[in-house]
C-alpha cells in the first residue's frame, strides 16, 4: 500500500496522522507557537542555522532540473553534507546515489515525468494551498515581499513560490523568512514528500531531509494534507479581474494562469553556489 493510501486508510485513527519525517509514527503535536519568536521557530526542529542553511541549500540544488551544470555539483554537495546530523544527511546521500548512478538523459526524464506532469508532483508551493484561485496571488506576493525586504528581486517570469528557490532563498539570504515560507505551505511540502515515497522517487530523500528541517506537523497541518491527499488543491474557473486584488497580486496569480502546467524548468533560476555557506556564522 501507498503512503498516500496509508494516509487516506489512517484517515479516522486518533494516532495516525502522517509525521515529518517519513518513517510511518505519530507525530507528537508540538506546543502552541503564540509568542515565540522568529528564532525559537527557526529551530524548532533541533537544527543550528547553519545545519538549515546547508540541508536548504543541498535539497535546492537536488530538486533543481538535473542539467550539466547541476550534475557537475553533486561532488560538492556531497563533502557539504557530510558533517550534518543523520537524519538529514542520510536522505540527502541516498538521494544523491540515486541521480549519481544513473544515466543524465533517464535521470532529466524521470525529473519532467515526476515534477512537471503530476500535479502532486509540483514544486510551486502555494499551488497546494491555494490551487488555481484568485487567493493565490496574493500569497505569491506576500512571498515576493519577503524576498523584497532583503533586496532580493526575481524575474518577472518567475514564480516567487518555486521551492529550489524559497530554499535558495533561506540559505542565501534570510533564513528566518525562508522558514516561515515554508511553514506557511508545510501540507503541501508534506504531500510533496508523500508523493514521492509513494512513486519510489529518487527525490524522495530530498523531500525527507527538508521536512525534517521544519516543526513537527500540527493538527491543522494534519488536516490539512487530509484534505489535500482527498480532494487536491482548489480549483476556480472566474477570472483574477474585478476582486479588487493589489495591481502586483493579480499579475502574479495571472501568471500561474497562463503558466503550463507545472513546468518548474521555466521557473528554476540556478540554485546558489555550493560554497557560499562556507565560513558564515551559526
Amino acid at each position: 500500500m501507498g503512503a498516500l493510501a496509508r494516509l487516506l486508510g489512517r484517515r479516522t485513527a486518533d494516532n495516525g496522522s502522517p509525521g515529518g519525517g517519513g518513517t510511518g509514527t505519530a507525530t507528537v503535536t508540538p506546543p502552541p507557537t503564540r509568542g515565540r519568536s522568529p528564532q525559537d521557530l527557526l529551530h524548532a526542529a533541533g537544527l543550528s542555522t547553519e545545519e538549515l542553511r546547508i540541508t536548504w541549500l543541498a535539497v535546492s540544488w537536488l530538486l533543481s532540473y538535473p542539467d550539466q551544470d547541476v550534475r557537475s555539483r553533486f561532488g560538492d554537495l556531497r563533502t557539504l553534507v557530510q558533517d550534518l546530523p543523520d537524519r538529514v544527511r542520510e536522505p540527502l546521500e541516498l538521494t544523491l546515489r540515486a541521480l549519481t548512478v544513473r544515466d543524465a538523459v533517464a535521470v532529466q526524464e524521470q525529473y519532467v515525468d515526476t515534477f512537471d506532469t503530476r500535479r502532486r508532483g509540483c514544486l510551486h508551493l502555494t499551488y497546494f494551498s491555494h490551487g488555481d484561485t484568485r487567493r493565490r496571488g496574493m500569497a505569491l506576493l506576500r512571498i515576493k515581499q519577503d524576498f523584497r525586504a532583503v533586496g532580493v528581486e526575481i524575474d518577472d517570469r518567475e514564480l516567487p513560490d518555486h521551492l529550489p528557490l524559497v530554499l535558495e532563498f533561506g540559505a542565501g539570504h534570510d533564513a528566518e523568512r525562508g522558514a516561515k515560507i515554508l511553514r506557511s505551505n508545510r501540507p503541501g511540502v508534506e504531500l510533496l514528500r508523500l508523493h514521492l515515497e509513494d512513486i519510489a522517487s529518487p527525490w524522495h530523500g530530498a523531500l525527507v531531509a527538508l521536512c525534517a528541517t521544519l516543526p513537527p506537523l500540527d493538527a491543522e497541518d494534519r488536516a490539512a494534507v487530509l484534505r489535500l491527499a482527498e480532494e487536491g488543491p482548489e480549483e476556480e474557473t472566474v477570472g483574477l479581474d474585478g476582486y479588487g486584488l493589489d495591481a502586483d497580486a493579480a499579475a502574479l496569480g495571472g501568471q500561474t494562469f497562463a503558466a503550463n502546467g507545472c513546468d518548474s524548468r521555466a521557473t528554476a533560476p540556478g540554485p546558489v553556489p555550493v560554497d557560499l555557506l562556507r565560513g558564515r556564522p551559526s
